[in-house]
């Protein structure tokens, strides 16, 4: 009776002890083809000047006369580091720890398109990129490791279209998206706290002492188990676009993507360290850290999210023979994704939802083009991008804050088959505040500074018609 007493005891205290996960914010990832790159993808829902278009617009397709294959490769290269400003330790023996190191990971995105005419009126295409993603990893026993150590999100969309020209004036496009997730996410839990509370609750209902309770206290500090969530999920969606062929130099378009939902399905691993006790608490050891383990357990886990809607809006002109304007905002529907839970399918206890509480956001760019001769095409683009976290939520997940884009780039027409872009875009990301303690500052520690971070982009893509 008592074991099963104690048992329920040490169950509500070491609810505040699992790890606590989210999945981190402003994970959309712009690079879906190396041609917009260039332009810092300012006008993509009107541009439609390569098989690319089947992801920003597919109502663009209904533009092309030949078959077209375009592939593209960007690498992105963040830096994410923290600086501390009056963060706390967790507690019972915890050592602050340090900075983290470099957060930022880098990653290559590849994207794959193909656009086919079946006659003047319809066309078909279909796309393969990676539409969502992102991976950070601070460094071991940094003081955010009961928050977060690694987060990787991994996206795989596929993506099939068609197109129909309504008349020379207006073109519609739909699609459907089969997209598939697999996440990650590591941390530390603070396993001296979850004994310590155990051992205070213990004491409370007077299954031990407070004497006792405090020895084992003080013989079982900085103890830390490793976390460990891991699932994925395939889901659908659509996609449906329409273009506006104002003038044969000018086109409005708009796009929009659904929102998807998954119901991701894991597991959830819990790494425990060995405690080494002397003689005389042996015997509290043997019922107090057995019933922690209990509730700090490996187990299956399930958690549902919707990834948000995106809703394009662009402008294209070309001026004259030498140049080309373009224009876009974007808007993307953020609030589908107010917390991140994970409920476990097994024993163990529940595991607390993290609070994310994203902000619907917006995105404007604008890009130039200008034709040297037949051959070469230089590129230039700027964009404001808006973040959906706010400053109370936001984790070490991904720090994320608002972004300016300047981008540069170049195409180079072989001939009528060939064609190749390359593009760059250097990113500034606002220092983002952080006073974040994941709802216990004694289980958690707190994570008060700044995160500063950017990212540089670097893209190419080849193009081939038949």
């Amino acid at each position: 009776m008592k074991r099963k007493l104690l048992a329920r005891a040490i169950g509500a205290a070491t609810m505040a002890f699992a790890a606590q996960q989210a999945v981190g914010a402003g994970f959309a990832l712009q690079e879906q083809n190396g041609s917009g790159l260039g332009n810092a993808y300012a006008g993509g829902a009107a541009v439609a000047e390569d098989a690319s278009t089947v992801w920003a617009n597919p109502a663009g397709m209904s533009r092309f006369t030949t078959v077209q294959v375009a592939a593209s490769v960007a690498g992105i290269f963040p830096s994410s580091k923290f600086s501390n400003d009056g963060s706390v330790a967790a507690f019972f023996g915890q050592p602050l720890g340090g900075n983290g190191g470099e957060g930022g990971e880098s990653v290559a995105l590849p994207a794959m398109y193909l656009v086919a005419p079946i006659n003047r009126d319809w066309a078909f295409g279909l796309g393969i990129s990676v539409p969502f993603g992102l991976e950070t990893r601070w460094d071991d026993g940094w003081l955010g490791r009961y928050q977060a150590l690694q987060s990787k999100v991994e996206t795989l969309n596929v993506n099939p279209a068609i197109s129909w020209r309504i008349n020379d004036q207006f073109t519609v496009g739909a699609g459907v998206d089969y997209q598939r997730i697999k996440a990650t996410f590591t941390s530390n839990a603070n396993y001296s706290a979850a004994l310590a509370s155990a051992a205070q609750t213990a004491a409370a209902g007077g299954l031990i002492t407070p004497g006792q309770a405090g020895a084992f206290v003080a013989a079982t500090p900085g103890l830390d188990s490793s976390v460990n969530i891991s699932g994925d999920d395939d889901a659908w969606g659509w996609n449906i676009g329409v273009m506006w062929n104002i003038t044969p130099d000018m086109r409005v378009g708009a796009h929009y993507r659904s929102p998807i939902k998954y119901d991701i399905k894991g597991n959830i691993n819990f790494g425990n360290p060995t405690v080494a006790l002397p003689p005389a608490l042996a015997p509290i050891g043997g019922a107090l850290i057995p019933a922690v383990n209990a509730q700090l357990t490996s187990g299956g886990v399930t958690s549902s999210i919707k990834l948000p809607s995106i809703t394009n809006v662009s402008f294209y002109t070309r001026v004259n023979p030498k140049w080309e304007f373009m224009a876009d905002v974007q808007f993307t529907d953020w609030s589908t994704i107010p917390t991140l839970e994970f409920v476990r399918t097994g024993p163990g206890r529940a595991l607390p939802p993290t609070p994310e509480n994203f902000k619907d956001a917006w995105r404007v760019s604008g890009g130039v083009s200008y034709y040297l001769d037949d051959n070469w095409k230089l590129r230039g683009g700027i964009a404001w991008d808006e973040s959906p976290v706010n400053d109370q939520d936001r984790t070490p997940r991904l720090p994320d804050e608002d972004r300016f884009w300047l981008a540069g780039g170049v195409q180079y027409v072989w001939n009528k088959q060939w064609k190749l872009d390359l593009g760059a875009t250097y990113i500034w990301i606002s220092s983002a505040s952080s006073n974040q303690n994941a709802g216990s500052t004694p289980a958690n520690g707190l994570i008060k500074g700044s995160y500063d971070a950017n990212v540089f982009v670097v893209g190419g893509q080849v193009s081939y018609s038949f």
